[in-house]
């Protein structure tokens, strides 16, 4: 599997682009990842001021280097600024097997731009990299995530109670997956 993105690898899609996070989005990535609304699903600290914020883009850019995770921004054509985030985690080339999770601005919902975003990465994460599976762990709760996965084309393939500690709870976890003879770019369902 190659798995160096230097450079890197910017994608499209009929109405999104995916480039590079940078710091100079600092103040978009503290809109995501500082609403606890927006957070309620993910189990991770919310961003508190821009400083956080960049924190958490120097950190995208070190596991880049490191071949641990690729993350894009993603900026709708129309809009032109950054307005979520896509990326594969957890890459395990031995089992060539990857994560992939999403967030989009809220008022970005609805839209079918995270069904848009998660096929163009898998599209991506089969044809370019190589992966034979891709999976995403999500909170059973967020449901509107699990209609984009279903669309996508995963299925779940397990239930793990309370596997999970966060913020004084314990917290399940849903796995779904998608192999790559699965997948139809472009052909959500």
């Amino acid at each position: 599997m190659d798995l160096k993105f230097d450079p890197f690898p910017i994608l499209e899609s009929e109405r999104l682009i995916f480039r590079k996070v940078t710091q100079d989005d600092a103040p978009e990535i503290l809109e995501l990842r500082g609403d606890p609304v927006l957070m309620r699903y993910i189990p991770r600290p919310l961003a508190k001021n821009l400083e956080e914020a960049r924190a958490y883009i120097s950190m995208l850019e070190d596991n880049l280097s490191e071949g641990q995770h690729v993350n894009w921004g993603i900026v709708p054509k129309w809009h032109g600024k950054l307005v979520g985030t896509a990326g594969l985690f957890r890459i395990q080339p031995h089992n060539f097997r990857c994560e992939i999770g999403y967030m989009l601005l809220g008022d970005f919902h609805g839209m079918g731009l995270a069904t848009e975003a998660v096929d163009t990465l898998l599209t991506y994460a089969f044809q370019n990299l190589g992966f034979h599976s891709v999976e995403a762990v999500i909170d059973p709760e967020n449901t509107a995530s699990e209609q984009v996965l279903v669309k996508s084309g995963f299925v779940r393939e397990g239930f793990f109670k309370e596997n999970c500690y966060w913020d004084g709870k314990f917290l399940d976890s849903a796995v779904y997956s998608i192999l790559k003879r699965n997948h139809k770019a472009g052909q959500i369902q």
